[in-house]
C-alpha cells in the first residue's frame, strides 16, 4: 500500500501544478496572439515571466511586513482598517512589485518599439504573478481553489496587467517623442490604475453580502478590458 501511494501522490501534485498554471498560460497565449505588428520574442517573455515570479516574492514579505506595521496602529475593527488593508498593504505591495520589475526588465530594451507591447509585457509579468501566486495556493487547497481562482484572481490580474500596460506603451511612445512629462503622468497611472482596481476587487470581494457586487465588479472589470485589449490591439503603431 505504501509504495502505491508514492506515485500517486507525485501524480495529484503534478496534476495541481497543471491546473495551476494552465489559466495563466492561456491568458497569455491570447494577448500574444492579439499583438499584431511585431511578436515578441521568446527570451522577452520568459524574462517578463520570471519577474513576475520574482514580483510575487517581494510581495510577500511587503504585505507582511505592511500587515504586521497595520496591526500595531490600526484597529482591525475600525473602517480605515481594511481601506488600508487593501489598497495599501495588499495592491500597493503587489502592483508596485510588478510595476518595478515590468520597468526594469523592458523600459530600455529593443524590443518595445510598438505601444501594444507596452500591455503585452505588463500583463505577462502580471501572470507570471498570478502563475506563482495561483501554484503556491493551489498546492495548499486543492482543485476547488483552482476552479475558483481560474474565473477571478487569475483573470483580476490579468485586467490590472492590461491597464498598466496600456498607460506604460503610452508612456514610452511619450518619451520617444521627446514629451518627458506627459511620459511621466503616463507611467504615474501605469501604477495608480492598477492599484486603484486592485484595491476595490480586493475590497468589495471581503465585502460581507457582497457576493452579487463582487460578480457584478469582477463581469465589468473583465468586460472592459476584454475592449481595451481589441481597441489597443487595432491602433497599435511603431514607436
Amino acid at each position: 500500500m505504501f509504495y502505491f501511494s508514492i506515485p500517486s501522490i507525485g501524480t495529484y501534485k503534478i496534476l495541481l501544478v497543471i491546473a495551476a498554471v494552465i489559466p495563466a498560460a492561456f491568458l497569455m497565449f491570447k494577448v500574444y496572439r492579439s499583438d499584431r505588428l511585431e511578436k515578441e520574442s521568446p527570451g522577452m517573455l520568459w524574462r517578463l515571466t520570471k519577474a513576475g515570479i520574482f514580483a510575487a516574492l517581494i510581495a510577500l514579505v511587503l504585505e507582511r511586513a505592511g500587515s504586521a506595521l497595520l496591526d500595531l496602529l490600526v484597529r482591525e475593527e475600525s473602517a480605515a482598517y481594511n481601506v488600508i488593508l487593501y489598497f495599501v498593504v495588499v495592491a500597493l505591495s503587489e502592483e508596485g512589485a510588478k510595476y518595478f520589475l515590468l520597468k526594469r526588465s523592458s523600459w530600455r530594451s529593443p524590443e518595445f518599439d510598438c505601444q501594444f507591447d507596452g500591455v503585452v509585457y505588463a500583463v505577462f509579468v502580471s501572470l507570471g504573478f498570478a502563475l506563482w501566486e495561483n501554484v503556491s495556493y493551489v498546492m495548499a487547497y486543492g482543485f476547488q481553489t483552482a476552479i475558483l481562482r481560474a474565473l477571478t484572481a487569475i483573470p483580476g490580474h490579468a485586467c490590472f496587467g492590461v491597464f498598466m500596460g496600456v498607460f506604460y506603451g503610452l508612456a514610452r511612445r511619450s518619451e520617444n517623442g521627446g514629451r518627458a512629462g506627459e511620459a511621466k503622468a503616463c507611467r504615474i497611472l501605469s501604477l495608480l490604475v492598477p492599484i486603484l482596481l486592485h484595491g476595490a476587487y480586493d475590497y468589495v470581494a471581503s465585502a460581507e453580502g457582497g457576493d452579487w457586487i463582487f460578480v457584478g465588479f469582477i463581469l465589468l472589470l473583465f468586460a472592459v478590458s476584454y475592449l481595451t485589449v481589441g481597441i489597443a490591439s487595432r491602433r497599435d503603431r511603431f514607436i
